[in-house]
């Protein structure tokens, strides 16, 4: 039976917080690990995959003898290292006479395999092996443009799951936002048949057009490969069930001091705090004290004189 751990440090509850379930989840991390033998060009792949995904991927080039995904039993190591660096996309490389060059991609749902599919790479070009000017290389951490070229991501089942796979490899932060200065690479996938894909990678230069939107022009940087799709294995119905739920209900504000009532709507309480009349200071009516003094004393010189002339008269 497992043992069950609680944190004792803050520092150990904040990564469980960090790691709990949400409604609008963290970016997912990618996890690029080594077979029991690899060749030069598997090993040149993982780095570069390594490289594009910087700050959003952690590389293992320890060699991984007891990994087989396709093997039942064959996935515990792996879904080890997932709960261990909380990664929930996976690239796993190896190199066999049977399989050369082969590449393992998989997506994980709670830190258990969710799919898998085995590719053969071809073609490979490395970064080093592209001649451009490296003003318009791009930066680390960039958000991509991903196009699918074909009509067989549409109509071929793997390679529908294949373009739902390097979509999340590669799409990084989930934003609602975007600038569109901070677009600098694509990532283009052609179908060329219903069982290989061209994948290249390309910096974006902006130029102006006459308009608002810019003229984009296609740089390609590397890495470029083929990849020749060979076994992949799907999620049961269940599983993907529940890997689909989402919440309907949004994270709402939480405002203070307001209720809801069925009858009366929204009701508000308001705070007024008791009010000391007898310190309260009076207001100053020097200047209308000064008036009314002024009026009295008109008034007075008034009645002084009207009497006055009743005197004389009566004399």
């Amino acid at each position: 039976m497992m043992e069950i751990r609680t944190p004792k440090t803050h520092k150990a509850k904040r990564v469980l917080e960090k790691r709990a379930p949400k409604l609008v989840e963290n970016g997912k991390k990618t996890l690029i690990l080594h077979g029991t033998k690899t060749s030069a060009t598997v090993s040149s792949v993982l780095m570069e995959l390594y490289r594009l995904k910087k700050g959003g991927a952690i590389k293992y080039s320890r060699r991984n003898e007891n990994i087989r995904p396709f093997e039942s039993g064959g996935e515990t190591s792996l879904e080890f290292f997932s709960l261990k660096t909380d990664c929930s996309i996976f690239v796993y490389g190896s190199h066999t006479k049977k399989r050369p060059d082969n590449l393992v991609l998989g997506r994980m749902y709670d830190h258990h395999v969710y799919d898998l599919i085995e590719v053969g790479i071809e073609n490979f070009r490395s970064l080093l092996s592209f001649s451009y000017d490296k003003k318009i290389a791009p930066h680390e951490g960039s958000k991509p443009f991903i196009c699918f070229t074909g009509e067989g991501f549409e109509n071929v089942p793997e390679l529908k799951q294949l373009k739902e796979v390097l979509t999340d490899l590669f799409r990084g932060e989930v934003v609602e936002n975007l600038n569109l200065t901070g677009l600098d690479r694509a990532y283009i996938c052609t179908a060329v048949s219903p069982t290989k894909v061209f994948l290249t990678h390309c910096a974006i230069k902006l130029k102006k057009s006459g308009t608002i939107v810019p003229r984009i022009e296609l740089v390609e940087v590397g890495p470029s490969m083929d990849l020749v799709i060979r076994r992949n294995r799907l999620p049961n119905e269940g599983l993907r069930k529940e890997a689909m739920k989402s919440s309907k209900d949004k994270p709402k504000k939480k405002v203070k001091n307001v209720d809801q009532d069925d009858v009366l709507g929204k009701l508000g309480r308001v705070y007024i705090p008791e009010q000391e009349v007898g310190k309260i200071p009076l207001p100053d009516k020097s200047k209308g004290v000064k008036r009314e003094r002024r009026e009295g004393k008109v008034k007075k010189n008034k009645e002084e004189g009207s009497a006055s002339k009743k005197l004389k008269e009566s004399e």
